[in-house]
């Protein structure tokens, strides 16, 4: 990968964990959702800044990963888009302290070798 297309993978990773962070921040305002308020929580949703901002940011990585797409290999681009797990897992335990299992720690190793592996390049 070259340099613009790191770039246009970052942006796309960014856009997108920070996409998932707004809609868990919106989601934990709108409080869980029952049989009897799952209208409510539709019109709550489209209403929440927080959801319509993680939408809009979620809408800005799928056109950075558009444009990496225009300049990779699907088998490399998606792959190495599977970071954003690890980063969701991160801001999961940082920000809203939620608990990580050791198993989930070792499978998003496996999901950082596995980027590696893909996106190395021998010159």
């Amino acid at each position: 990968m070259t340099l613009a297309e790191f770039g246009l993978l970052f942006l796309s990773l960014l856009a997108s964990v920070g996409g998932q962070f707004l809609l868990k921040a919106g989601a934990v305002k709108l409080g869980k959702v029952s049989a009897g308020s799952v209208v409510s929580h539709i019109v709550g949703m489209v209403t929440t800044p927080e959801v319509l901002a993680g939408l809009a940011l979620y809408g800005m990585g799928a056109i950075a990963y558009i444009l990496l797409l225009t300049r990779v290999n699907l088998s490399v681009a998606s792959p190495a888009i599977a970071l954003s797990y690890v980063f969701a897992v991160l801001i999961g335990f940082f920000v809203f302290k939620e608990v990580i299992p050791i198993e989930r720690v070792v499978g998003l190793g496996f999901i950082v070798c596995g980027v590696v592996l893909v996106v190395w390049q021998k010159h």
